[in-house]
């Protein structure tokens, strides 16, 4: 049953079930791996922070995450992909104002760091 986004609690349990989608996933599994070299701890530590950091306005992520994706091989593919896991990763377990609004908050970022990423290295 689909409960609202309300506590750090809620944020950690969304993240790890996106994250376990994440590593069996074919396309998205092996670009992670390469970057976190199974230190999955401190990189779902980091993603804690940063979603309750959009979720809840509050400051316990610090960084530029966009900075991080430049040198990976990553094209419109995996973004559209790591949306697609995100969401329904959301819509399978909560509903209301903060799932809302962190699937808008996703869609923004993924199309903004696609574009960047898309202009640094020569494309359209």
């Amino acid at each position: 049953m689909a409960k609202e986004i309300t506590s750090s609690e809620d944020i950690q349990f969304l993240v790890n079930e996106f994250y376990e989608k994440v590593i069996e996933d074919e396309l998205l599994g092996p670009i992670f791996e390469n970057v976190v070299k199974g230190n999955w701890d401190k990189h779902l530590e980091k993603m804690y922070g940063f979603w309750e950091t959009i979720v809840f306005n509050v400051k316990k992520y610090t960084g530029s995450p966009f900075q991080k994706h430049i040198p990976l091989p990553i094209e419109a593919k995996h973004f559209e992909r790591w949306l697609a896991l995100f969401h329904t990763t959301i819509n399978q377990h909560f509903e209301g104002k903060k799932a809302e609004e962190i699937k808008k908050r996703s869609t923004q970022m993924g199309l903004m760091f696609e574009y960047k990423l898309k202009h640094i290295k020569g494309g359209e």
